[in-house]
């Protein structure tokens, strides 16, 4: 199981911590990934981790904004935003998958999927 949670309202140029908490697995054994989708638009990569090397991928939308990084002791994943648009308003999801190491942000690839937690970017 995966529990998102950090999710919240935040005047743009703000920032927020997302965490994806693991349950039932570890987190060393699986790449993590953060997904968003904004109503009426699809479900699209945010940035995934490989949580037994450190290495990081990260979709051009975000680049330079948004940071991974995990916790393993705590078998959690963390995604740092900072500098929040109005674009970047979604329900934000941690999946899992144990079959990616090309390490490609495609949401086919991940099998375990939480329930997401909404972010809300005010102008």
């Amino acid at each position: 199981q995966l529990q998102a949670s950090g999710g919240g309202l935040v005047q743009a140029g703000g920032s927020l911590r997302l965490s994806c908490t693991a349950s039932g697995f570890s987190i060393d054994d699986y790449v993590i990934g953060w997904f968003r989708q904004a109503p009426g638009k699809e479900r699209e990569g945010v940035s995934l981790i490989s949580s037994d090397d450190g290495q990081t991928r990260y979709g051009d939308a975000v680049k330079g904004r948004f940071t991974i990084s995990s916790d393993n002791a705590k078998n959690t994943v963390y995604l740092q935003m900072d500098s929040l648009k109005p674009e970047d308003a979604a329900r934000y999801y941690c999946a899992a998958t144990a079959r990616n190491p090309m390490l490609v942000l495609y949401l086919g690839l991940f099998d375990i999927w939480g329930q997401g937690t909404q972010v809300t970017v005010s102008s």
